[in-house]
């Protein structure tokens, strides 16, 4: 009989000497394998278990609900954000009225680079946005997910080494296993109607897109919110607003004709 992972998360209510032992102990007896623990936010505690037998984590539950020590909040089949709390030793934090956004400071770096990753490496159709003021780290976070789950990148619009337009693909650079970075900005104000085709036809793909600023990218497209599965937000301080009107109202330099705020 296979092997079952779950997920047990629980919030110390007396933190007394040798508790941890006694929950390991239980565990062992009740022949619960751990595969990892670690602290997770607000004295909490997240294990990742494997078990054989369901009436396994039945019996465990039934036990652990008796315990005064201690509180439990989560058992049940581990989900990407459990795997990644006790990876990381805390939580990824989403939007309370949009389930689908979630939020992230610049020194969650290497948390938002694992979840990114975990959501490359899932097949088929998938449209990411990720919204941020100028250099938080937005495109510099995609592109490390993107070795983290082994994905070539490419970019369709960018200004992170020098602007990128793309208006063709070469044939092999049609892939699923390929990511598509956009960039909403780029792409709205100084692209042409042949990139717009390009862009298009990349959205038809099973493949993994990530569009730099979602909300401008959808105000002169086709594109709606709703298309995204997934927004990120990334901020340097929990409490940073994210604005758009610099780039709304461009001033632009009389030699090039960019705009001063060059993402």
């Amino acid at each position: 009989m296979e092997k079952t992972e779950w997920y047990l998360e629980y919030e110390i209510q007396h933190n007394r000497p040798g508790l941890l032992g006694d929950i390991s102990s239980l565990l062992g007896m009740l022949s619960i394998n751990i595969i990892t623990i670690n602290g997770v936010e607000n004295s909490r505690r997240g294990m990742l278990l494997l078990s054989r037998k369901d009436e396994q984590i039945l019996r465990l539950k039934s036990i652990l609900n008796t315990m005064d020590t201690i509180n439990v909040t989560k058992l049940r089949k581990p989900k990407l954000r459990d795997r990644l709390a006790v990876r990381h030793g805390r939580y990824i934090h989403s939007d309370v009225d949009d389930k689908k956004t979630f939020r992230f400071v610049r020194s969650e770096l290497g948390l938002l680079v694992d979840f990114m990753a975990e959501l490359y490496k899932k097949d088929g159709h998938k449209l990411i946005g990720i919204r941020g003021m100028p250099r938080v780290g937005k495109t510099e976070s995609i592109v490390a997910a993107s070795v983290c789950a082994n994905k070539r990148w490419l970019f369709v619009s960018s200004t992170l080494l020098k602007q990128t337009i793309r208006n063709k693909l070469i044939q092999d650079e049609y892939n699923a296993d390929n990511l598509y970075i956009i960039d909403g900005i780029v792409s709205t104000k100084r692209a042409s109607e042949q990139h717009w085709e390009l862009v298009r036809e990349i959205m038809r793909l099973p493949a993994t897109k990530v569009v730099e600023h979602p909300d401008i990218f959808v105000q002169q497209t086709e594109y709606k919110m709703d298309d995204f599965d997934y927004i990120i937000e990334l901020r340097t301080e929990d409490d940073e607003e994210i604005r758009y009107d610099p780039i709304e109202k461009p001033e632009f330099n009389q030699n090039n004709g960019f705009s001063m705020f060059d993402f």
